[in-house]
Formats: C-alpha cells, sequence, structure tokens
C-alpha cells in the first residue's frame, strides 16, 4: 500500500523522467534533421518516408538513452527536494533513509519492467526501420560487402565465398562442400555466384565427385540452378539481431552457431544487452539519489555537474567494452556488457552507504 509520501516522491520521479524525454527528443531529432537534411534533399525522399524514419529513430535511440534521461530527470528533483530542505524534513519525522528510498526503488523497477517491453514490442521494428532506411539512403553499399565468408548450411554442406556483396546479391570464388560423415562426396566451384528470381547463376562452374576409382569433373561457362541455401543467409546484416525479438534472437543465435559464424559476437552483445540496459536504470537511480540527497554548498548545479560525469563515464565504459567484446575472441562478450553495470553497481553500493550516515 503507498503512504503519501510514496506518492509523492513517485509522482516526482516519473513526472521529471517524462518532462526531461519530451524535452530531449524533439532536440535529438532536430539535431538529427540538421545532420541529415542534405542527403534527404538531395535524394528526394518521400516525406512520409522520412516522418516514419524520424519516428523509428526517436523509438531506436530513446531505448539507448533512457537510463541516462532518468539518471538526470532523478538527479534534478532529487536535488530540488534537498536544496527546499524536504529531504530533511522527511528524515527528522522518524523516516529512515531506507523507507524513503523505497519509491524510487519502485519506480525504478517499473521503469524497468516498461523499458524490458518496450525492448520486445516496440524497438526491434523501430531498428529494422531505421537501419534499412540508413543503408537505403546514407550509407553506401560497400558498408555491406563481406569478405571470406563461410558457412555451414546443413549438417552435411559449407559454402564459402571470398567476397560478398548483399546489395547485389553476387560472391565471388564460390565454393560448396557436400560431405557424407566425414567423407567429402562432391564440391562445386565457381568464379561467381549471382542470385535473381529465386535461381543461382553460377559462371565458371566446375563440379568434381570424388568416387573410389577416381573422380568426374564437369565444367560448364554458366549454369542456372536452384541451391538449397538463402544467398542473403550468408552474411545476415550487421543489424539484424537488433530487429528480433528476444526468442527470435535466442533462436537466431543458435541457427548462426550451428552454421559456424564467426562473428558471433555481435550478436551475444545484442542479446546481453536486452536485459543489462534496463537494470542500469535501477543503478543509476540509486547512484542519482545517494548524491544528490544531500544539499550541497554548491546547489543544484553541483550535483547536476557530477551526474553528467558520472553518465558520461558509464556511455564510455559501455562504448569501450562493447566494442572489445565485439572485434576480440578472447574478451567474454557477457563481461563485456555486464562491466559498466557491475562497476557502477558498486559504486551505487558505496555511495548510498555513505549517504545513510
Amino acid at each position: 500500500m503507498l503512504k503519501i509520501l510514496d506518492r509523492y516522491i513517485l509522482k516526482q520521479y516519473l513526472g521529471a523522467f517524462l518532462l526531461l524525454l519530451c524535452l530531449f527528443i524533439p532536440i535529438m531529432i532536430t539535431v538529427h534533421i540538421a545532420e541529415k537534411i542534405g542527403k534527404i534533399l538531395s535524394k528526394d525522399i518521400p516525406f512520409a518516408e522520412v516522418m516514419m524514419y524520424l519516428l523509428d529513430f526517436t523509438i531506436y535511440f530513446s531505448n539507448f538513452l533512457f537510463p541516462i534521461f532518468l539518471f538526470i530527470s532523478t538527479m534534478f528533483f532529487t536535488s530540488k527536494l534537498a536544496n527546499n530542505t524536504e529531504i530533511v524534513a522527511f528524515l527528522s519525522s522518524g523516516v529512515s533513509y531506507n523507507r524513503f528510498l523505497r519509491p524510487y526503488i519502485i519506480g525504478a523497477v517499473l521503469v524497468c519492467v516498461t523499458a524490458l517491453v518496450f525492448s520486445t514490442v516496440f524497438v526491434p521494428d523501430a531498428a529494422a526501420g531505421f537501419n534499412e532506411f540508413q543503408f537505403k539512403y546514407f550509407k553506401s553499399e560497400k558498408e555491406r560487402q563481406t569478405n571470406n565468408v563461410f558457412r555451414r548450411i546443413s549438417d552435411d554442406d559449407y559454402v564459402y565465398v571470398s567476397n560478398y556483396n548483399s546489395g547485389r546479391k553476387t560472391g565471388y570464388d564460390f565454393t560448396l562442400e557436400h560431405f557424407n560423415g566425414n567423407e567429402l562426396e562432391y564440391k562445386i566451384y565457381a568464379e561467381r555466384i549471382a542470385f535473381k528470381d529465386s535461381i543461382y547463376t553460377l559462371s565458371r562452374y566446375k563440379k568434381r565427385v570424388l568416387q573410389e576409382n577416381g573422380e568426374i569433373l564437369t565444367t560448364k561457362a554458366k549454369l542456372d540452378t536452384i541451391l538449397n541455401f538463402d544467398i542473403d543467409e550468408l552474411t545476415p546484416s550487421s543489424y539484424v539481431a537488433e530487429t528480433l525479438s528476444y526468442q527470435k534472437l535466442l533462436d537466431f543465435i543458435e541457427t548462426e552457431e550451428s552454421r559456424g559464424n564467426g562473428n558471433m559476437n555481435v550478436y551475444y552483445v545484442e542479446k546481453h544487452k536486452r536485459t543489462s540496459i534496463p537494470v542500469s536504470a535501477l543503478i543509476f537511480t540509486i547512484i542519482a539519489v545517494a548524491v544528490s540527497s544531500v544539499k550541497k554548498r554548491g546547489g543544484m548545479g553541483v550535483n547536476l555537474a557530477i551526474g553528467l560525469a558520472i553518465a558520461m563515464s558509464y556511455m564510455f565504459l559501455d562504448k569501450v567494452f562493447g566494442t572489445i567484446a565485439e572485434k576480440s575472441t578472447s574478451f567474454e562478450p557477457w563481461i563485456a556488457v555486464w562491466a559498466p553495470n557491475i562497476f557502477f553497481g558498486i559504486v551505487a553500493l558505496l555511495l548510498i552507504r555513505n549517504a545513510r550516515r
């Protein structure tokens, strides 16, 4: 049962957070439009498509930045309570610091649960729309090009291309190997493979069938055929994990592992971020209360400066560890994703312990 104190602080907590979102979202959109307006006008992009892109952009980036917005808003209104000596009045009336902290925790849990639902229902579609628009109008085809792709497409079949361009659906130095157990039965090679209208076109085609008494070699200048894999599965888009719900992401990771994808860390990082970002909201709430609940000589400005420094430090560590996890083969992705939360979680415990005094 919520008491008057709980309702008062919870209202301030959620109200300040929503107010900050309403203030910063238009700024985010304005800055982004100013950056992209030249390309938008030069490519004559339809107005409705631009509006949908901006909606996807807002949802996509709000999901990443909401812990920072929550942190700053909590710092702001808690500093205001401290400057008005309201916190002193609460504690002087016999309310313990833990009791004072309870509505903040309730609010943080509500925000965390809402963020989890938001990231499952709305963010995947927004991520798909945002990234597809980016690649369609802002990014060159070279950014989609991938080298030395090796995939397992079934229990017995493996494919390789030295270079693949997903925009043109074309690969080079294509090889398909079919095994029976541990024995290679046949191998197909083509200098170029192209996909169009459900048909694969193999240029300078060679098929080598291995037999006990020798081998059979078949060559053709060009062969149109059907193969049992989707060419886009060779190189899933770099952002594909962001466009999947959590369960679909787990299924996708399992499929990619079975196919021998050598770039799995990107998907592992995305999987762990789905839970680490909402949890960071709880950690930031505790830090914000611990820092701003004590009235300082410099007033609210000092608290906000400290808050911004902590927020920037978190974003820096999150970016650094995330990049290390995606590029390194020896660094566990879950450690990289959760390291900022673990570090700032310890900071939160130390700060709240000090604030209780």
